[in-house]
């Protein structure tokens, strides 16, 4: 073999290697993603069972119910909800009727939360809550951020 073909083979099998591992490392991060969704998003179009994802929205009044350390509540935008369950402790901040957002996976219908976020003073909602409300139309408030 010559030497050019010596060394165009071996630039072909690193350029194929060179690709193997962005196809691996894009996998990698596809699989760590997380879509934010509001209820209504999920009512109209179910996610892939066991695929992380975020749903924010408002904690519907009346909805949570406390089990020792497990949490059941409903997440509304006003216009569809969503069953939510959380085993762990809740941020002091927690409450019905107020901004959340969770992070976690669909199971069985009902969204297993694994994180709980909730708002941090009486002025701010999660710009992708506010968002989310906002396209429901029943929504009124400010723009999500503080609105000191």
């Amino acid at each position: 073999m010559k030497r050019k073909h010596k060394r165009l083979v071996f630039v072909s099998i690193a350029l194929v290697l060179l690709a193997g591992a962005a196809g691996l490392m894009l996998m990698a991060y596809e699989e760590n993603i997380v879509f934010f969704r509001s209820p209504t998003d999920i009512v109209e179009k179910a996610p892939v069972e066991g695929r992380r994802l975020r749903l924010g929205g408002l904690v519907e009044e009346g909805s949570l119910k406390k089990d020792g350390t497990t949490v059941t509540f409903k997440v509304t935008d006003l216009s569809n909800t969503v069953p939510v369950t959380y085993t762990g402790i809740l941020p002091d901040l927690f409450r019905e009727g107020q901004g959340v957002v969770t992070e976690g996976r669909f199971q069985g219908g009902v969204f297993v939360a694994s994180e709980v976020l909730a708002k941090h003073d009486e002025n701010y909602m999660p710009p992708e809550v506010a968002e989310a409300l906002k396209k429901s139309g029943k929504w009124k408030g400010g723009n999500g951020a503080n609105s000191k």
